[in-house]
């Protein structure tokens, strides 16, 4: 049935309806738009110091927790959003809350400090993600991505070790090096450059220059910083307590890793999970009008629960990624307003809205990965 229902929509008028949703929500964009946004970065540098104001105490999770929300709004809400080009047209901003400005050069160390760098991310997610979604070209397709690993004979419970394994590591194992490959080939091309194939050895070899620029640009700032020069500040704290300043800096430095875990298991469940399920579709060709390419983004992602800045906020404004995937470039403040807008009129095409709990995504995602089930592809319409 829902085979039918793509076929069957007018895809230039559909286009005209979206294009129309995006004029009335964001008709009146204006500061208010941004103060949002600073409220919203507020909320995640006070996680930030909340967790490091009582991690050098004692090992615990609830400081690890709240470092680890800081990390997870810093990536997923801030940098996501503003890098997407979400805040450019409002007047009057300062230019290192705008695309052309947010951490670029030495801005990085004070705008956005992650495994991965800036302009790497900006091709890998804001391009070719966005651009190629359900495609093979999208890198983040998560059932073409682990095709091998589907086709490797093992155990289930094997094969969800391997899983909560790769899950409490993927922005230092997936992300850091899969954005910097995508960055490459984006400077290849630019070169005019025949299309390489980097392999793991050439990414992760320090001997090789891809390998080099990884370590020295992506892991060794992010987790030199984060899990060095920020555990040492704590040193005088733990001489003027009596606690010892060893004992201080190594509390912090635990509840760094403990943090650590903790960011790449909710920004897996949060991110990995928008495009993945078998009620959600692939495609094997390239969209070829702007109607096609909005149906797209709606056949292929999911929401989760929408509704409140607390809401929003603990699931990094991802929870509105049909939305999102439409109109990358809207502020944070405007997608409660366009989520009902866009719900209403795929209702109105008898266009399947899918939103669930991130928990139920979170489970199809796994029976994906698992082998379990697989995502729909498009039969031809004349079949």
């Amino acid at each position: 049935m829902t085979q039918q229902i793509y076929h069957a929509i007018d895809r230039e008028q559909f286009a005209k309806d979206i294009d129309k949703i995006r004029k009335e929500v964001l008709s009146d964009l204006n500061i208010d738009d941004f103060k949002h946004l600073k409220k919203i970065e507020r909320w995640g540098r006070i996680c930030s110091l909340i967790g490091y104001s009582t991690a050098w105490i004692i090992p615990n999770p609830i400081s690890a927790y709240f470092i680890s929300q800081g990390n997870v709004t810093r990536w997923t809400t801030i940098a996501h959003h503003i890098t997407h080009r979400a805040y450019d047209r409002i007047e009057g901003i300062p230019k290192h809350y705008t695309s052309k400005g947010f951490a670029r050069g030495n801005r990085r160390f004070f705008d956005w400090l992650e495994w991965m760098i800036p302009e790497a991310w900006d091709k890998e997610h804001n391009d070719m993600h966005h651009y190629n979604l359900g495609e093979k070209g999208d890198p983040d397709q998560v059932e073409y991505n682990t095709e091998d690993f589907r086709n490797i004979k093992m155990p289930q419970w094997a094969r969800y070790t391997f899983l909560g394994v790769m899950a409490c590591t993927w922005k230092f194992l997936y992300y850091a090096p899969s954005t910097l490959v995508e960055l490459q080939h984006f400077r290849d091309k630019k070169a005019g450059k025949e299309p390489v194939t980097y392999s793991r050895a050439d990414t992760w070899n320090p001997m090789k220059p891809l390998g080099r620029e990884l370590w020295t640009r992506c892991l060794l700032p992010y987790a030199g910083i984060r899990f060095a020069l920020i555990p040492l500040l704590f040193i005088p704290v733990g001489i003027v307590t009596t606690i010892g300043a060893a004992v201080a800096a190594t509390n912090v430095l635990i509840n760094s890793l403990f943090a650590e875990v903790i960011t790449n298991l909710h920004t897996f469940l949060i991110i990995g999970t928008n495009h993945v399920g078998d009620d959600l579709y692939l495609f094997e060709d390239k969209a070829t009008n702007k109607g096609e390419f909005y149906l797209r983004q709606i056949f292929g992602s999911t929401n989760f629960e929408t509704g409140t800045d607390r809401i929003d906020f603990l699931q990094g404004w991802l929870n509105y990624q049909i939305e999102h995937h439409i109109w990358p470039d809207m502020p944070l403040s405007r997608y409660h307003l366009a989520q009902p807008k866009v719900e209403a009129l795929c209702e109105k095409y008898s266009i399947p809205y899918c939103q669930e709990s991130v928990f139920k995504r979170l489970w199809k995602t796994l029976d994906v990965m698992t082998g379990k089930t697989v995502m729909i592809k498009p039969v031809a319409e004349s079949s």
